[in-house]
């Protein structure tokens, strides 16, 4: 029991910004904290729902856009945002693998991550006001799963040489039992968004499918999956997951005239 603890302890202290019990790390506790990210994602589904209700009391939807635009922000302290502005940087090189590794350790942000970043919350905080419905259940499962995929690709997917990250958490897990524990997650919560109607159907395939192109952008760009690159793809899926439910639910109300 204390071990489950402190497993979940060290996924929030690693992947939110959400304060929690100091918890010394160690491979007792590291070892499954990849099978306890998909929490930081219920933390903000409830979030999230607390505050789309609060906005259904009257206030204006741009309200609505900003609270669900910034609450993972907040909540993460942006931890997959810098992955998200590194991995641009470093695409936009059209480098080497080894080069654009590089470029992923630089600490510093590059023009292309700037323009890339503004670009994001435009697209996100436009996508969240223009959303006709915020349906909770969808609220909930889509942050998890995203994340449960994000693990799934540090457990699964051929590491970079010189990763950090994703090698500390792959390395200190039972690795395959980790990759196991991890699919079955995806797949439950992928089945759930399914199981949500049309909108939430589309938010899986999207979800998938940015998943098969971090794969391939992983190996052929970089040479392996990193911190940074895991960042980079559960920005890359939650936005597009978003972008697919808009489409569904805008399609229908078309359709409808």
């Amino acid at each position: 029991m204390r071990t489950a603890f402190e497993t979940i302890a060290v996924a929030f202290s690693m992947f939110s910004a959400l304060p929690m019990p100091r918890v010394a790390w160690k491979d007792s506790n590291m070892r499954y904290a990849l099978c306890a990210f998909p929490l930081v994602g219920l933390a903000i589904g409830l979030a999230q729902i607390l505050w789309a209700a609060v906005c259904g009391l009257g206030l204006p939807p741009v309200l609505r856009g900003m609270g669900l635009c910034l609450l993972p922000v907040w909540l993460t302290g942006g931890i997959h945002l810098d992955g998200y502005a590194d991995t641009c940087d470093a695409r936009a090189s059209f480098a080497s693998p080894a080069r654009r590794q590089e470029i992923l350790r630089d600490p510093h942000l590059g023009a292309f991550a700037a323009i890339r970043l503004g670009a994001y919350f435009v697209a996100d905080f436009a996508l969240w006001t223009a959303l006709p419905e915020a349906p909770w259940g969808l609220l909930l499962l889509a942050p998890c799963a995203s994340r449960a995929l994000s693990g799934l690709a540090i457990t699964s997917f051929p590491l970079a040489a010189e990763s950090s990250l994703a090698k500390t958490f792959a390395d200190a897990a039972a690795r395959s039992r980790a990759k196991a524990v991890l699919a079955a997650l995806s797949a439950l919560l992928l089945l759930g968004l399914c199981a949500q109607g049309p909108g939430g159907a589309a938010m899986a395939l999207a979800g998938l499918a940015c998943f098969f192109r971090c794969r391939r952008i992983a190996r052929r760009e970089f040479g392996g999956l990193s911190g940074d690159l895991a960042g980079w793809f559960l920005q890359t899926a939650e936005i597009w997951m978003l972008a697919a439910l808009c489409a569904v639910q805008w399609g229908g109300r078309i359709l409808c005239f």
